[in-house]
């Protein structure tokens, strides 16, 4: 068995740490947009335009600066920027129809997307006993569904429980799709490159969309405080999200940045019973036990991989696994 301290890298204790950070950057969004809903501020597009632009603004300004030629096709960030423009959309128009807590927990619907994604392109390599710990995960995800069905006659649970339910279920999917991309960018190309050309092609898709969607919702709005204070709050966390999520995604993957994220759905219960001042029903405290488990399940196995031959075997796997990722770029 690998030792306390084998276990507990420094690495590996970053990484932790990170994965905590970014969950809270998570939670604050989550709030923001609640907000704004609750105020009847309907325009999710508009709300993640802002941080496209800062993300254009300030890497875009980063990467001219260097004057290097561009280490991936620009098409493919068009193409991510488009998909997580959607993501966003699909995750921030669910807090219309459902609860806070709901979109917390069922995002968590992204981890078996980045696991059969991360296998299939990346020939990342799961074991079976880690695949217990995300279905484990997952069944907290089915009793979130059960819980807002039968409560859908509460105020709190939203206008629309299940439609709710269904578009976070949608944007999560996509969540996946661009989180394995930007992995494979992080791991391939450059981290600046990939903060600069999907905040630019982010921002492009945006405005195209704001043109067409929400136009007549941007009119009707009231700029008083309490909607700009919100909106910059979601601009700002996202912008830190979105410069964090590479850093952690270079370091432990795809899977492990949607796990720790998972620790959100912690902090939207005590938004949703101290702020709100909501009664949470008592299927979520089983769904967390749930999420939780799986957790636990998942990282004791992801440290026993490395057991068999050591630390060195564990880092020649990781050199093997870039090594591949780069191939299939350069091909």
């Amino acid at each position: 068995m690998v030792g306390f301290k084998g276990l507990f890298t420094k690495k590996t204790l970053f990484g932790l740490f990170l994965g905590q950070i970014l969950s809270l950057f998570i939670t604050s969004t989550g709030f923001s947009s609640s907000e704004l809903a609750r105020r009847g501020i309907n325009a999710p597009t508009s709300q993640s335009l802002a941080n496209y632009v800062l993300l254009a603004i300030v890497y875009g300004g980063v990467l001219i600066s260097r004057r290097n030629g561009m280490k991936a096709k620009w098409y493919y960030y068009l193409l991510l920027g488009l998909v997580d423009v959607e993501a966003n959309y699909l995750v921030v128009k669910a807090y219309q129809y459902t609860s806070l807590t709901s979109v917390m927990l069922l995002d968590c619907w992204s981890i078996p997307c980045v696991i059969i994604l991360t296998w299939f392109f990346l020939k990342t390599k799961y074991r079976f006993k880690k695949i217990i710990g995300v279905v484990i995960c997952v069944a907290g995800i089915v009793l979130v569904i059960f819980s807002d069905v039968h409560a859908s006659d509460r105020s709190q649970s939203g206008s629309n429980p299940v439609k709710g339910d269904l578009l976070v279920i949608a944007g999560a999917t996509l969540y996946a799709v661009c989180n394995v991309s930007e992995e494979f960018f992080t791991k391939t190309a450059d981290q600046v490159e990939l903060l600069a050309m999907l905040g630019l092609f982010g921002a492009i898709a945006s405005g195209i969309q704001i043109s067409v969607l929400e136009r007549e919702e941007l009119k009707s709005i009231h700029w008083s405080s309490g909607a700009v204070l919100p909106y910059a709050g979601f601009a700002a966390a996202m912008f830190l999200f979105y410069s964090g999520v590479p850093v952690l995604l270079k370091i432990s993957g795809s899977t492990m940045l949607n796990l720790s994220l998972l620790t959100s759905d912690m902090w939207s219960v005590l938004i949703r019973i101290f702020v709100y001042r909501e009664k949470v029903d008592w299927m979520y405290f089983v769904a967390f036990a749930a999420v939780a488990v799986g957790l636990v399940v998942y990282s004791v196995f992801d440290k026993e991989v490395d057991e068999p031959g050591g630390d060195e075997l564990g880092k020649s796997m990781r050199f093997d696994e870039e090594a591949d990722v780069a191939g299939r770029l350069s091909s």
